[in-house]
């Protein structure tokens, strides 16, 4: 099992998207497990410049995905520069950089650059 984890802890398992996210040299992770409206997910801030939001909706079955993200935080209020929808990653699937591949946002006014790539995890319920 790639995950590492027994077979067992995978049966209470609940699946969770990381996101790799590097900004300034900086790599952290954001994580998400199932909401089922994205209008409460919050952006979170990376930096002092951009803000990520990461939203992993199950239901219903017709919108059901993974979509990311990407504001500017400027004075008059958080700016949108990129967003992605992803269908609902197939369990198991691996890659270098996940199930986004690597990605590269670009902001110009301040010549900042943002990176990510995203994986679904399974989250031992406990």
């Amino acid at each position: 099992m790639a995950s590492g984890l027994s077979a067992s802890a995978l049966a209470g398992a609940a699946p969770r998207i990381d996101c790799h996210v590097t900004y300034g040299g900086e790599t952290r992770v954001h994580s998400a497990t199932h909401v089922d409206s994205p209008y409460g997910v919050e952006a979170v801030a990376v930096g002092s410049y951009f803000l990520f939001k990461l939203v992993f909706q199950a239901r219903p079955a017709d919108i059901a995905g993974v979509r990311i993200y990407t504001y500017v935080d400027r004075e008059q209020g958080p700016v949108p520069i990129h967003q992605a929808s992803y269908a609902l990653p197939r369990p198991g699937l691996r890659g270098a950089h996940g199930f986004t591949g690597l990605q590269r946002v670009y902001e110009p006014v301040r010549d900042s650059e943002l990176e990510f790539w995203c994986e679904q995890r399974a989250e031992v319920r406990r």
